[in-house]
């Protein structure tokens, strides 16, 4: 059925949540009981807050999350998205995660709703500097301002572009397809909405249901999200 409707659709969008990234093997941060939240909380550390008055702890958590990404890679689905924005079968990508796997499995219109941890840039004068800084425990810009990843901190608002951009995505989709998304945080979860809205078809695939299960045309749950993706490749392929 995804695989007819992908061939079908003249517009497909697609979001992407955290199962997308665990599939890499990023641990879910926001999960109970996972590493490095168990014993911190988030709000105080990832902020602004802990930027300007914890600065020291600040940078050892992210530096501790920039050296967790250097372990993983992106996954097959990844490249099957990427793939598929090239050959037409999807026009964006809508992500909530801050990876930026996306973009390095190959994929071009991605709208990163949260920011990404591959680039940090100066908190004084902006300028920007590869994730590499923090690996190597520079901290600092050549003008001696603080070097913060490029991400949304706890305390700031999201990027009001990529916000309009998605919106716009989500209205023109005929086809709009979730991936591993809980589909809990705002505004992240009113995209398929607005797709569904505008006469949209919707598909949510996560390994857990979720609220917005009951607007979906098709639902798939329990199923990693690369198996699912590989499927509805293979079925696109023998219809060519």
């Amino acid at each position: 059925m995804l695989s007819n409707w992908l061939k079908e659709s003249r517009y497909t969008v697609v979001l992407t949540g955290a199962g997308m990234s665990t599939e890499s093997g990023l641990p879910d941060f926001r999960s109970a009981g996972k590493g490095m939240w168990t014993k911190e909380d988030p709000s105080k550390i990832a902020s602004t807050e802990a930027l300007n008055r914890n600065v020291e702890r600040f940078f050892e958590f992210y530096r501790h999350r920039v050296l967790g990404l250097k372990d993983c890679r992106p996954h097959k689905g990844h490249e099957l998205l990427a793939k598929w924005e090239k050959k037409g079968v999807i026009k964006s990508i809508i992500t909530q995660n801050v990876d930026g796997f996306h973009g390095k499995a190959g994929s071009e219109n991605v709208l990163e709703l949260h920011g990404t941890l591959q680039r940090v840039h100066c908190q004084t004068c902006g300028k920007e500097y590869g994730n590499e800084t923090y690996a190597e425990e520079r901290f600092h810009c050549d003008c001696g301002g603080k070097l913060r990843p490029s991400v949304v901190l706890f305390g700031e608002m999201l990027p009001e572009d990529a916000l309009m951009r998605a919106a716009e995505e989500s209205e023109k989709a005929d086809l709009f397809i979730v991936l591993g998304s809980s589909l809990t945080v705002t505004p992240a979860n009113q995209f398929p909405l607005i797709a569904k809205q505008n006469g949209a078809k919707l598909v949510i695939v996560n390994m857990e249901p979720t609220e917005f299960d009951i607007y979906a045309d098709l639902v798939i749950n329990n199923r990693k999200i690369g198996e699912v993706l590989q499927e509805a490749d293979k079925n696109l392929s023998r219809k060519k």
